[in-house]
């Protein structure tokens, strides 16, 4: 399947949260900007720095109407532990299947064994406006996200 680029609608979606709650991302249509970021693995350190990046940028992000979504193959139960103990106040959401993986076109990275790490800003019509991949540039995923987010908040002149 091709990757979801700007400009395409957001694949929807129904995954479980860290706490087992259905999340769905149509939800939020006409209601939030959304930050999909798909990782790798909870507690990986990479990954680990990129949720305390965004935890740290989190209210930056409110303040913008955005929602923060962390996707990645780890279980719920895995999903709350690593939440609780970083201390995330974003959503993890467990995508057990690779499915919404699958469905956005993420690719798999370091000679194909790794699950890519890719963020999207979606906006409140379900489109993609940004979209950024990189396994090792952490910091421009949530600083390129964040302006985006911050734009699409901004009143229209």
């Amino acid at each position: 399947m091709a990757a979801i680029g700007v400009g395409d609608t957001a694949p929807d979606f129904t995954l479980p949260d860290q706490d087992g709650t259905p999340v769905t991302l149509s939800a939020f249509r006409g209601e939030k900007v959304v930050v999909l970021y798909f990782y790798p693995k909870d507690e990986t350190p990479g990954c680990t720095r990129e949720a305390c990046a965004f935890r740290d940028s989190h209210d930056a992000f409110a303040e913008a109407g955005a929602q923060v979504i962390g996707v990645s193959s780890d279980s719920v139960a895995a999903h709350d532990r690593f939440a609780k103990k970083y201390g995330l106040p974003f959503t993890l959401i467990a995508d057990a299947d690779g499915g919404v993986r699958a469905a956005y076109g993420v690719p798999k990275s370091m000679f194909g064994l790794l699950p890519g790490r890719v963020t999207y800003v979606i906006d409140r019509d379900g489109i993609v406006r940004h979209m950024f991949s990189s396994q090792a540039n952490i910091g421009k995923h949530i600083d390129g996200a964040l302006k985006v987010v911050e734009d699409l908040a901004a009143p229209v002149a």
